[in-house]
C-alpha cells in the first residue's frame, strides 16, 4: 500500500501526543540511562536503586501534597516546618529520658500508635489553619503558608530549646529503617501516599473540585462549589502528608531535630512542577509528581556517584527548575 500524507500526518501527530503526555516519564528515562552510562553501571544495582527510593521518599511524600495546593492555583510553603515541629514532638513523647517528666512522673515513653496520631494532629491542625487563612481571612497563600513556616519552626526550636531528641524506641524506628521483602518501609509508604492522592485527584468530588478551583474559582464560585470547605481539604491534607514525612524522616534517622525539613518545601514544589503540575494551577498528577521526585533523585545520586561536589548539585537543581517553569509557562501561553 501507498502512505499518503494523509496517513504521514495522522501518524506524526500520534507520535507528537505520545511524547507530549509521556514527554516527563520519557525524561527520566534517558535521565537513568545517561547516569548508567556515565556511572559505569553503578547507579543501576539493586542496593543503589533502593537506597534512591529511600532517599526520595520524604520529599516524594512531601510533594503530593503540595501538588494538591498548588492544582488550586495556590503554594504551601510551611511544609519543611511541619517536618520539624511535628519530629521534635514526636521525638520528644518517645524518649525514656527527662523530656517524659515534663508531662507525667516515670519519663515512660508514650504508645507508638497515639505517639504517631499526636504527630499526624499536629500537621492536620497546621494544614486546616492554613486553609482557614486563606479562605477566612483571604490572606494569599504565599503570605499564610510563608508565615506558618516561620511560626511553626521557630516553635520546634521553642519546644525542644534547640536540642535533637534522640534514643527513640526501636518499634517506631523500624518505619524509617525497616523493610518489606527487600523494599524500604519509606518507599512503600510513599507509595501507598501517591495511591490514595491519586484516587482523590481521579476518582472522588474532591479531586474535580481541586481542579476547578484552579481552572477557574469564579466559574467554581458561580457553579455552587463550595470553595472555602475544598480549599480548606486540600491544605489539611497538605498538613497531613507533611506529618507522615516527618514521622518517616524522624524514625529513619533516629532522632528529632528542630532543623529537620530546611528547605523540603522548594525541593517538593520543584518535584511537583518537573512532574507536570501548572503553577497556573487547574492541572497536575500524583503519578507526575512521583516521576519528577525520581528525576530529582537520579539526578543527585547520580552527582553524588560522579563526585561532584554540593556547590554544583545546588546549581544543577536551580537549572532543572528553571527549564521546568520555562516550559510550563510556554504550555500555558500555548493553552491561552
Amino acid at each position: 500500500m501507498i502512505e499518503t500524507d494523509k496517513d504521514t500526518a495522522r501518524r506524526e501527530s500520534s507520535l507528537l501526543k505520545f511524547m507530549s503526555k509521556y514527554s516527563i516519564l520519557l525524561i527520566l528515562v534517558g535521565l537513568v540511562v545517561i547516569v548508567a552510562i556515565l556511572s559505569g553501571g553503578i547507579s543501576l544495582r539493586i542496593n543503589n536503586l533502593l537506597n534512591v527510593l529511600r532517599q526520595v521518599s520524604v520529599i516524594g511524600i512531601i510533594a503530593l501534597g503540595v501538588t494538591m495546593c498548588i492544582i488550586t492555583a495556590g503554594i504551601d510553603l510551611s511544609s519543611g516546618a511541619v517536618v520539624a515541629i511535628v519530629s521534635v514532638v514526636v521525638a520528644s513523647l518517645l524518649q525514656s529520658a527527662d523530656a517524659m517528666d515534663r508531662l507525667f512522673k516515670g519519663g515512660h515513653p508514650w504508645p507508638v500508635g497515639l505517639v504517631l496520631l499526636i504527630g499526624l494532629g499536629l500537621g492536620i491542625a497546621i494544614g486546616f489553619i492554613n486553609g482557614a487563612m486563606i479562605t477566612k481571612l483571604r490572606i494569599p497563600p504565599f503570605i499564610a503558608t510563608l508565615g506558618m513556616m516561620t511560626f511553626a519552626r521557630g516553635w520546634g526550636f521553642i519546644y525542644s530549646q534547640g536540642r535533637p531528641r534522640g534514643s527513640l524506641l526501636d518499634s517506631f524506628q523500624v518505619i524509617g529503617q525497616g523493610s518489606i521483602l527487600g523494599i524500604p518501609n519509606p518507599a512503600i509508604v510513599l507509595l501507598v501516599c501517591v495511591a490514595i492522592t491519586y484516587l482523590i485527584l481521579q476518582h472522588t468530588l474532591w479531586g474535580r473540585y481541586t481542579y476547578a478551583l484552579g481552572s477557574n474559582l469564579q466559574a467554581a464560585v458561580v457553579s455552587g462549589i463550595k470553595t472555602d470547605r475544598y480549599l480548606i481539604l486540600v491544605y489539611t491534607f497538605a498538613g497531613f502528608l507533611a506529618a507522615v514525612a516527618s514521622i518517616v524522616l524522624t524514625a529513619r534517622i533516629g532522632s528529632g531535630q528542630p532543623g529537620l525539613g530546611l528547605g523540603y518545601e522548594l525541593d517538593a514544589i520543584a518535584a511537583s512542577v518537573i512532574g507536570g503540575t501548572s503553577l497556573a494551577g487547574g492541572l497536575g498528577s500524583a503519578g507526575g509528581t512521583l516521576v519528577g521526585t525520581l528525576i530529582i533523585g537520579v539526578m543527585k545520586n547520580g552527582l553524588d556517584i560522579l563526585n561532584v561536589s554540593a556547590d554544583f548539585q545546588q546549581v544543577a537543581r536551580a537549572v532543572i527548575i528553571v527549564v521546568a517553569v520555562t516550559i510550563d509557562v510556554r504550555k500555558n501561553l500555548r493553552r491561552a
